[in-house]
């Protein structure tokens, strides 16, 4: 499947701010299930090519702007081939050691709910129990669009029992760690089904390492494996180490923020199209 993607990031400044910086990790890597193609990042207009990749084996950027500027739009645009893998996410540059992805943050801390969720998810082997965890994650808490925010933690959103994605993946990641699964929180991209609502914003959902079969996408959110309609940007221990976009700012007091996600799925080229091209 090749993907079409446009993201829009805006910030503008109620004063001139006077000095930015910028971390962005907008640029899809190169994996086993996806190809970035034509593929561009721009701060007002400006290329950004100074991507490297990070511990995680993440593409990243650091961009500062120095002098007066009352408003930013990054944009990151182009197209990825995805082909489904069957939930496995493999073919990173570099990676941290396992053991960091076992460790909790302040909004993975598990609590006893979190733990009681963690041990009611049976099965065979290790693969079966994520399955059931991530189907009692979306059991237990309902989809609701504001229920939550940035700052809200997985024990936080297990016990009201609604959220969002990003509340999800928090859950199942918290949950995964205590049955010593090391995982994280991933960001990227999803190509809603044909009769969804059409996604507007980047996607959270989460990775586990099963030994024998390597890193495994679960959306909670959508109760299933990672497909061919997930592009995969970025992943951390949580939302905030995982952010596509995270700024410092100098010189301002207040700051509006504008994103919008457009993505859709590239029509192939027919023989009689390619010809007339040609």
């Amino acid at each position: 499947m090749e993907l079409a993607i446009h993201h829009s990031t805006i910030y503008c400044y109620d004063s001139p701010a006077k000095q930015v910086g910028l971390l962005l990790r907008l640029q899809p890597s190169q994996l086993d299930s996806q190809t970035p193609g034509d593929w561009s990042v721009t701060i007002n207009g400006k290329p950004v090519t100074s991507f490297t990749p990070n511990a995680f084996g993440d593409l990243e950027a650091f961009v500062q702007h120095r002098g007066a500027v009352a408003r930013l739009e990054i944009v990151a645009e182009g197209t990825v081939s995805t082909r489904d893998a069957h939930g496995i996410v493999a073919g990173f540059r570099n990676e941290l050691p396992l053991p960091v992805f076992l460790r909790q943050t302040e909004l993975t801390c598990p609590d006893g709910a979190i733990k009681a969720l963690a041990l009611a998810a049976q099965g065979e082997d290790l693969i079966s129990r994520l399955h059931a965890l991530s189907d009692l994650v979306r059991d237990r808490v309902a989809y609701v669009t504001g229920a939550t925010d940035h700052a809200s933690t997985a024990a936080e959103a297990l016990a009201q029992g609604e959220g969002v994605c990003q509340d999800h993946a928090h859950i199942f990641v918290s949950a995964a760690r205590v049955l010593g699964a090391p995982a994280r929180y991933v960001a990227g991209y999803l190509l809603a089904d044909e009769g969804d609502l059409a996604q507007h914003e980047t996607h959270g959902w989460a990775e586990a390492w099963v030994e024998g079969l390597g890193w495994i996408g679960f959306d909670a959110t959508n109760g299933l494996c990672v497909t061919e309609r997930y592009v995969r940007l970025c992943c951390g221990l949580d939302a905030h180490d995982a952010a596509p976009v995270r700024g410092a700012v100098t010189g301002t007091t207040a700051i509006a923020i504008q994103a919008d996600v457009m993505i859709g799925e590239v029509a192939p080229v027919r023989p009689q199209q390619e010809q007339q091209q040609q």
